[in-house]
């Protein structure tokens, strides 16, 4: 009697086959392409939109008065001239004016940092009480319609003697944004881990060193960022001017340009060219701060 054994399988030697690529996979690549080149061309269109005001200020500006009255405001440059600038800087009051500016804006933003740089210290780093309160108030001054405060803040300048003084502009300033830099700076440094401060604590580090040493440094970004916008925001500025400044020679740059609309009405030129110098100063800021304005928009969120 002869035994039968099973066969054992043979084994495929080649491996599994490749898996086909479906013919639809072109169309999405081609698609994509498709979508991401009319992406590029809409946002081009944009920025363009956006850039043809500018442009069409700096070539304005640049222009003589004869030939803007000939051939109109939009149309095809036929002279190039910087007298413009040379009326709007000197016999427009536009130098005291940006001087006035400058003085104002830059203690205001070293006065404001730095004063919320330490109550944003305090209140992020230290066990005080009714912090989450005080953070609260501080945030809630901000939401108030600064309209609802014009007369207010005018009364008290005036008891206190400081009207019409660039001080008293500073000091309404620095009053109005410190609580909206406490707030975004207090969730920069409650980021930072707390084993730094425990291993500058434990070193015989005190308060004020690991606030100078140690959290200002790692605060740099959220200062440099926080620095651009409220130069900005100060510069351009022109509610509280008007509220507490009465002379010519005491307003800053956005009031001073009221004024020379109405000195040259129909010189487009002289009004342009004041434009551009009332906006260069917070152009070369923002550029200057670019890296830290983009990075900071996410500042505060930091839970």
């Amino acid at each position: 009697m002869t035994a039968t054994h099973a066969s054992a399988p043979v084994k495929d030697e080649a491996g599994p086959a490749p898996l086909p690529v479906p013919a639809a996979g072109r169309p999405a690549g081609r698609g994509r392409v498709w979508r991401t080149a009319g992406f590029h061309l809409s946002a081009g269109l944009l920025s363009a939109l956006w850039l043809l005001p500018i442009v069409l200020v700096l070539v304005t500006s640049t222009r003589t008065f004869d030939d803007i009255a000939a051939h109109g405001v939009g149309s095809w440059p036929h002279s190039f001239t910087l007298d413009g600038f040379r009326q709007a800087w000197v016999d427009g009051g536009q130098q005291r004016a940006l001087i006035n500016s400058m003085l104002v804006s830059i203690p205001t933003v070293l006065l404001s940092l730095g004063l919320a740089s330490l109550a944003a210290f305090a209140l992020s780093r230290y066990d005080l009480p009714f912090r989450r309160g005080l953070l609260l108030l501080m945030l809630g001054g901000n939401l108030l319609p600064p309209q609802i405060l014009i007369i207010p803040v005018s009364k008290l300048t005036e008891q206190l003697g400081i009207y019409d003084q660039l001080y008293a502009l500073i000091g309404v300033q620095v009053g109005f944004g410190v609580g909206f830099y406490v707030f975004v700076l207090h969730g920069f440094m409650r980021a930072i881990p707390g084993e730094i401060q425990q291993a500058a604590v434990i070193d015989g580090a005190s308060p004020w060193q690991i606030y100078w040493r140690i959290i200002l440094p790692l605060a740099r970004p959220a200062l440099a960022a926080l620095s651009a916008l409220s130069f900005t925001w100060i510069f351009n500025d022109l509610l509280w001017a008007i509220t507490v400044l009465r002379t010519d020679t005491q307003m800053p740059i956005t009031a001073s340009l009221i004024g020379l609309q109405g000195q040259y009405v129909s010189m487009w030129n002289v009004i342009a060219a004041g434009s551009v110098i009332a906006a260069a100063p917070t152009v070369a800021v923002f550029l200057s701060f670019q890296r830290h304005f983009v990075a900071g928009l996410n500042l505060g969120a930091v839970k």
